[in-house]
């Protein structure tokens, strides 16, 4: 606190009006930051300043895109099982398995700070990726044949795209 009783620039914004107004300015930054879900692509999502600039679409959905890919990697490492002990040392085959797991929690906080952004669209891409994932890597439909796998991918990227 300084002498005026404020906490160094840090003040709450003004009091919400159920469109996601709750919200801290920093007043020596300018910058803010939400503490309540909102909706638009004034979102700075992971890094100060990213995506690049306020009010940039491309560089928004863009943003979204990357989310929703870390969600659909972090499931398909969650279900990967890639490693054969029986072909390789059971040493190796430990450290790789660790590596795989450092990833994938690493990844899955990534995401989750994503969402910190409480920005509604990062919440809905990271779990629909999440979703698609578990349904593509990790469900009964990924352990039936190749082809019925194959139409269901196509089907769904005809939907998202």
């Amino acid at each position: 606190m300084n002498n005026s009783g404020d906490m160094d620039g840090m003040a709450m914004g003004p009091p919400s009006n159920g469109t996601g107004g709750g919200r801290i300015t920093m007043n020596h930054q300018h910058m803010m930051m939400h503490v309540t879900f909102f909706w638009g692509k004034s979102a700075e999502i992971l890094f100060s300043g990213w995506p690049s600039g306020y009010d940039n679409l491309g560089m928004y959905i863009l943003a979204l895109v990357i989310v929703f890919s870390m969600a659909v990697f972090v499931e398909f490492l969650s279900s990967s099982n890639y490693i054969n002990e029986s072909n390789v040392d059971h040493v190796i085959a430990g450290l790789l398995q660790t590596i795989l797991y450092g990833l994938r929690i690493g990844l899955a906080y990534v995401v989750m700070l994503a969402v910190m952004s409480f920005n509604v669209g990062v919440f809905l891409v990271a779990i629909v990726g999440r979703l698609l994932g578990f349904l593509v890597f990790g469900s009964r439909v990924s352990k039936k044949s190749s082809y019925e796998l194959l139409l269901l991918i196509n089907f769904v990227n005809g939907w998202i795209v």
